[in-house]
Formats: structure tokens, C-alpha cells, sequence
């Protein structure tokens, strides 16, 4: 069963197309990663399924509904958690719910069961009355999640959520996310972390609007075209100079201390990297072929792209 479909779904501001044909489909109980850079079209592919968007062409059903004609039906089935939430500063968390929960019309009668069970599963209750602005990143997104989850929604739509959230509180999130999922709770999430994408059961990789693939991590990773060489140098950035411009060599991702660079062929690509760096005094200190990463599969489907 699906909880979104759509179909050549397309938007433009003026001469900038932000989604173009876009085909997508998330099963429902998944959680659902839209990855890719910034400004390739996550928010606006996710500002129009939740309704507030309407497309230039195609169509789409989100929770049953036709993001055209049922726009206001399907704001009572979705959640959103855009980039910058509105939270009130001045209000306390509990005074930020109830707000959010008047907004969406939750009945009075079962309203503080509902909120005071949020509370706790954010790890929230102890700071109901501390107001919004003294909040932490992370402890204001997971207050922001309650809000999007007060009305008891089917979809959760949440827009680079975790961006600029410590570590643990990244974390702490992403337990929260899997709880929803026991729930039944259809997620579709967009980032920009490629490791954050590693823990969604599919994703999809947009790229200027496009969707270059969607499906399970494992398995966009085995449809990488090309093979992976880790290099590690005495001075990285300087290598990567050094390295920039070579045809044969397709594309670099620094990973930590690492150079992932994508070739054809492993040894074809071993060979045109010792003498580029051999001949320029650049002492290798490791080079291996290694797996590739989302991060190394992405990159590749670009370039294919921009071919």
C-alpha cells in the first residue's frame, strides 16, 4: 500500500524549475529519505505533498488524498516540520503544543492524555514550563516534532530536520522516528547526510530537481557505476590539486583523512594516480579499493547525469 504517489509532479519559479517529472512513490509504515545538496528541490517537493505548494503539472496523492482538489483534508493527515519551525520564544513548551493543538482542532477530551504521552516520548516532561527560546537545538526540534504530531497524523513530512543538532541529540531524534514507525506513522524525511540516509528503509537522490534514483541504500550503492579508490597522502587538500582535472579520474569525496576517488577501472586509476603523485614528490601513504559509500554512489550518479 502506498501513502504517497506521484506522477511527472512540477515546479517552477520563473525560469528555475525546482522539480521536474517527478515519479515517487513511498509505502506506507516506511521511513523514506529524500537526499541530495542544497537547492535540488527537497523542500519544494515537500511543501507541495503536504498542500501548501501547488504544482505547475502532474499529480500526486498523499495519504489517500489529491494534493489538488483535497489540499485542506490533507493538512489534518500530515505532519510538517519545515527547516525553521515556528516556535513561540515567549511560550512555554506546554503553551506551544496546546497552541498547535488548538490550530488543529484536538479535541479537548483526549488532547492531555495525547500530550502529556508526546511529552515523555521526547524525553520532554520535565521542561513544560521552560519557555521556547531557552531550549537547546535539539531539545527545540523534538518540540517541534510534538507539534507535528499532536493531531495524530499519518504522514510526517520533516525538512532537514537534524541540521545544525549535536550528535546525541541527532541521535535521540532518529529513536524518536523509529518509535513513530511501530505506530504505523509513514515518515518522509529529506537531508543532506548521506550517513542519515544510511538509516531509512529506502531513499531517493534528487539532484537540481531531477530524481536520479530511488530504492534501498544497499542497493543504490551495488548500482554505482565505476570503482572506488581510498587514498591517504601526507597532505590531502594538496593531492586533491594535484589530482583535479585528470579525465580519467571522475570524482573526489574527502572522507575524513581519506580520499575516495571514483575510476572505471581500479587499476587503470591506481596506476594514473602514483605517477601523478610520484612524479610531483607526493609521498601515497595508502591506496586501497575499497566499497563505495552513498556519498561515493551520489556523486557518480551526477556525473552520469551531467554527461
Amino acid at each position: 500500500m502506498l501513502s504517497i504517489q506521484t506522477t511527472h509532479l512540477t515546479k517552477s519559479f520563473e525560469s528555475l524549475t525546482a522539480v521536474k517529472d517527478l515519479n515517487l512513490e513511498v509505502k506506507a509504515g516506511e521511513i523514506f529519505g529524500l537526499v541530495g545538496p542544497d537547492a535540488s528541490g527537497k523542500t519544494t517537493t515537500i511543501r507541495m505533498l503536504c498542500g501548501i505548494l501547488p504544482p505547475d503539472g502532474g499529480k500526486a496523492r498523499v495519504a489517500g488524498c489529491d494534493i489538488r482538489k483535497e489540499a485542506e483534508s490533507l493538512k489534518e493527515k500530515v505532519g510538517y516540520l519545515p527547516q525553521r519551525f515556528g516556535l513561540y520564544g515567549d511560550l512555554t513548551v506546554l503553551e506551544n503544543i496546546q497552541f498547535y493543538a488548538d490550530l488543529y482542532q484536538v479535541p479537548k477530551k483526549s488532547r492531555e492524555e495525547r500530550i502529556e504521552r508526546l511529552l515523555q516520548f521526547a524525553n520532554l516532561n520535565p521542561f513544560g514550563k521552560r519557555k521556547a527560546q531557552d531550549l537547546s537545538g535539539g531539545m527545540k526540534q523534538k518540540l517541534g516534532l510534538i507539534c507535528a504530531l499532536v493531531h495524530t497524523p499519518q504522514i510526517l513530512f520533516l525538512d532537514e530536520p537534524t541540521t545544525g543538532v549535536d550528535p546525541l541529540s541527532r541521535r535521540d531524534f532518529w529513536i524518536i522516528l523509529y518509535e513513530l514507525l511501530k505506530e504505523g506513522v509513514t515518515i518522509l524525511f529529506s537531508t543532506s547526510y548521506l550517513d542519515e540516509a544510511e538509516r531509512c528503509n529506502r531513499i531517493g537522490m534528487i539532484y537540481q530537481g531531477e530524481l536520479l534514483v530511488a530504492d534501498t541504500p544497499s542497493t543504490v550503492k551495488a548500482k554505482m557505476r565505476g570503482e572506488i579508490l581510498e587514498l591517504r597522502t601526507e597532505n590531502n587538500q594538496r593531492s586533491l590539486r594535484m589530482l583535479d582535472g585528470i579525465e580519467s579520474l571522475q570524482g573526489f569525496v574527502l572522507s575524513g583523512d581519506k580520499i575516495h576517488i571514483l575510476v572505471d577501472d581500479s587499476k587503470e586509476g591506481e596506476r594514473v594516480i602514483r605517477d601523478v603523485l610520484g612524479g610531483k614528490g607526493m609521498n601515497i601513504l595508502d591506496l586501497i579499493v575499497v566499497r563505495p559509500s552513498l556519498e561515493d554512489a551520489f556523486v557518480s550518479m551526477v556525473r552520469e547525469k551531467e554527461k
